[in-house]
C-alpha cells in the first residue's frame, strides 16, 4: 500500500519541480537571436530590450545577444527549426520582413506553425508621401488617379521589389479598390533616404516608407504626407498627419518590432515570455526607448499575436499572389 501511495506522489513532485524549473530556464541569461549583423533593426531589438531585462531584474544576469545573418534572417528561422526546437533559453527577434518572407516562400520548408509567437514592443508605420509641388493632396486623390491608370504614379522605396515597402503601396491600393495592381510602379532603391531624394527631386512621384523616415522632411516642408497606415492617428510629432482609415481607406501596415521563440519550447516558457514583454512594454523605461528610437505604439502577446502573425501572413502571400510575386 505504502508502494503504491508512494509513485504518484514522487511523480507530483517530480512535476512540481519541472515546471518552474522551464521558466527558470527562460530566466537564466537567455540568449537573444539577432537575424542580422549588428546595427541593423533586429540587433537594436535584441540588445535594447536585453539590457531592460536585465537593468530591471526580469531575467538572472546578462541577455546574450547573438548575430546570425543570412538569408533575410532564414539562417537564424532554420537554426532554431533544426538545432534549437525545444530550447527553452533563448529568443529570436523578429519583424514584418520576418513575416513578408515566410509568406513570400523565403524560408523552404519552414512555415509559422514550427515556432511561437511571442509579442511586439512598437512598431514603425507606413506611409505615403510625395513632394511639395505634387498635384495630390490627399491619399484618396492618388489613388483614385491610379483607378484611373494603375500606372500614373510611380512610387519609389527601400525595400526591394516585393519586400514592405513595396506592398504597403499595394495593400492601399488594394484596399480602395484599385484594380490591375500588377500595373503599379514601383522603383526599389538602396535605401529610405535615396527613395525620398528621388521623390523631391521630381523624378518619382511617390514615397512609400515608414514614417521615422520623413520626419526631417515633413519638418522642412519637402514632403507631404498623403497618409500613415496604422489604425490610429499617431502621437506628436505625427499627429497631424492623417490615417489612411480616415480617409476610407482600410488599409493598416505596421512594420512590429518582437520576438519568437522555439516551437517545442516548454508552455511555462512561453508564458514567461509574453508576462515579460507585456510588462516590460507597460514600463517607463521601455517607454522612453521607444521615445528616444522613433518607435510607436504597437503591442499584441500570446494568442493575440499569434492570431495578427497568421492574418498578416495570409494577407501577404494573398497580395503577392495576385501581383505575380508567387505563384
Amino acid at each position: 500500500m505504502k508502494r503504491l501511495f508512494a509513485l504518484p506522489v514522487l511523480a507530483l513532485a517530480s512535476a512540481l519541480m519541472t515546471a518552474p524549473a522551464f521558466a527558470a530556464d527562460a530566466r537564466k541569461a537567455p540568449e537573444c537571436i539577432a537575424p542580422a549583423n549588428p546595427g541593423g533593426g533586429w540587433d537594436f531589438t535584441c540588445r535594447s530590450v536585453g539590457k531592460l531585462l536585465s537593468n530591471l531584474s526580469y531575467v538572472d544576469g546578462n541577455v546574450q545577444t547573438v548575430n546570425m545573418p543570412g538569408a533575410g534572417g532564414g539562417v537564424a528561422y532554420a537554426h532554431i527549426i533544426s538545432k534549437r526546437k525545444d530550447d527553452n533559453n533563448v529568443v529570436v527577434a523578429a519583424s514584418t520582413a520576418t513575416t513578408t518572407r515566410l509568406a513570400q516562400g523565403q524560408f523552404p520548408g519552414m512555415n509559422a506553425d514550427q515556432v511561437q509567437w511571442v509579442g511586439t514592443l512598437g512598431a514603425d508605420y507606413g506611409v505615403i508621401a510625395v513632394s511639395k509641388n505634387s498635384p495630390y493632396h490627399s491619399l484618396k486623390e492618388l489613388l483614385d488617379a491610379l483607378k484611373e491608370d494603375p500606372s500614373a504614379v510611380k512610387f519609389a522605396g527601400g525595400s526591394a521589389n516585393g519586400g514592405w515597402d513595396h506592398l504597403k503601396v499595394l495593400i492601399a491600393a488594394k484596399a480602395d479598390g484599385v484594380k490591375e495592381l500588377t500595373k503599379v510602379k514601383y522603383l526599389a532603391f538602396a535605401g529610405g533616404g535615396e527613395a525620398i531624394t528621388q521623390v523631391i527631386g521630381g523624378h518619382v512621384g511617390a514615397f512609400t516608407g515608414d514614417v521615422s523616415e520623413v520626419l526631417g522632411f515633413i519638418q522642412s516642408g519637402d514632403l507631404r504626407v498623403l497618409g500613415v497606415l496604422s489604425d490610429d492617428r499617431l502621437p506628436a510629432p505625427y499627429d497631424q498627419i492623417p490615417t489612411a482609415k480616415e480617409q476610407g481607406i482600410d488599409a493598416v501596415a505596421p512594420n512590429w518590432r518582437g520576438f519568437y521563440i522555439p516551437g517545442g519550447a516548454s508552455k511555462e516558457t512561453y508564458t514567461w515570455w509574453t508576462n515579460s514583454i507585456d510588462k516590460l512594454y507597460d514600463s517607463a523605461e521601455w517607454q522612453d526607448v521607444m521615445k528616444e528610437n522613433g518607435l510607436l505604439p504597437f503591442h499584441k502577446s500570446g494568442a493575440d499575436f499569434d492570431a495578427f502573425v497568421k492574418k498578416q501572413i495570409a494577407d501577404i502571400q494573398s497580395i503577392s499572389k495576385e501581383v505575380g510575386l508567387i505563384k
